[in-house]
């Protein structure tokens, strides 16, 4: 898998009104009328599908799954260059996945908002009444009430990253520009399977999809579809700098996610401490390694589990624990597939010496 550096990556949250220089301050007494925390913790699973359907024409699939898309408008207070509070309205998206109400957006979407208005595309409009969110992987749950009535939804496709295919048509849609009249369709392919990137607040995005689906401000949290008519992805960024290149959250890391966080009060994510690079023969010739794979660490965070276990940067991952490592998103999944509190063998290379360690690894914090 490939990480995109040094790109500059454009949130797709558009601010419809704000003050001159509101980005400057937060206000951190300010928080949502929707509580936080799980939102039902005897939830049974999402509705997943283990296998693709039958492809659908355009029209068909604009039809099944327009109901499921909404859009998520949201008011923050920040603050000027006079320390005055000045209302700050975002607009966003998102997907319906089950009758109750449960609505799958981005984090950013929501974070620090102190109200969450979801609409429907009949126009239904309701407040959020609770709102769980994972700043790790941008991924959030807002619940809101439909009293009596059940909601449409739409189905993920379990494993996205598997069941899609390099240039394979999809369907983004979502709230572009905040534009009037209902969401915005736009149509493309697959351009990338795997592929990661760093936001602007150093967060790291892993498994995500690349899409040349046209996707533009206004458009986080809504689903990728594919030409069944199941999610395949949560468009959550694009490259400001490039044409056509956009991303969304795979349902590899979407699905386990979004079951935590309407079931846990915290998601349990081990956590080894690393910034890594997959080596390459760029890497192995700039750094004169001794191999030509593995997981390159760029950065072991003081005090983490990687620091403890005395890994340095510019050392290079090849086993845990007993499982060969080749590049960077093998080590993570391999981390990932672990529990907090697991003790795990590191084989590690530095310059020219094999070494081994091992790590204790710890429940993730907070970014």
């Amino acid at each position: 898998m490939c990480r995109l550096k040094y790109v500059l990556i454009f949130l797709l949250l558009i601010s419809l009104v704000a003050g001159s220089s509101c980005a400057l301050f937060r206000d951190d007494d300010s928080g949502s009328n929707a509580s936080s925390g799980p939102i039902h913790p005897g939830w049974e699973p999402i509705y997943v599908d283990e296998e693709r359907g039958d492809p659908l024409s355009t029209s068909d699939l604009v039809e099944k799954v327009a109901p499921a898309v909404v859009s998520i408008i949201t008011e923050k207070v920040t603050r000027d260059i006079f320390l005055q509070p000045v209302p700050q309205t975002g607009a966003g998206s998102g997907v319906l996945i089950d009758p109750e109400g449960y609505v799958v957006t981005n984090n950013h979407v929501v974070e620090g908002a102190r109200s969450i208005e979801v609409t429907l595309s009949d126009g239904r409009s309701f407040k959020a009444i609770k709102v769980a969110t994972d700043p790790w992987t941008d991924l959030a749950v807002v619940e809101i009430d439909p009293g009596d009535e059940d909601l449409p939804f739409a189905h993920f496709l379990k494993d996205s990253l598997d069941q899609l295919a390099e240039l394979e048509e999809v369907v983004a849609v979502g709230n572009a520009l905040a534009l009037p009249g209902g969401p915005t369709w736009t149509k493309g392919v697959v351009s990338y399977l795997g592929r990661s990137i760093r936001l602007p607040n150093n967060t790291v995005l892993e498994a995500l999809i690349q899409t040349d689906a046209a996707i533009n401000p206004g458009n986080s949290g809504g689903p990728l579809f594919n030409m069944m008519g199941q999610v395949v992805g949560i468009n959550v960024a694009i490259a400001a700098e490039a044409e056509n290149i956009g991303f969304a959250i795979s349902t590899n890391t979407a699905i386990p996610v979004v079951y935590d966080l309407i079931r846990e009060e915290t998601i349990p994510v081990a956590w080894l401490g690393v910034m890594i690079y997959t080596v390459t023969s760029a890497v192995q010739s700039q750094y004169d390694l001794a191999v030509d794979s593995g997981a390159f660490l760029v950065e072991v965070v003081s005090g983490s589990p990687a620091d403890d276990a005395g890994l340095q940067e510019s050392d290079v991952i090849t086993e845990l624990d007993g499982q060969p490592i080749t590049s960077a998103d093998e080590l993570s999944e391999a981390i990932r597939a672990h529990e907090p509190g697991d003790k795990v063998k590191i084989v590690f290379w530095r310059g020219s010496e094999k070494m081994q360690a091992e790590a204790t690894l710890v429940q993730r914090p907070s970014p």
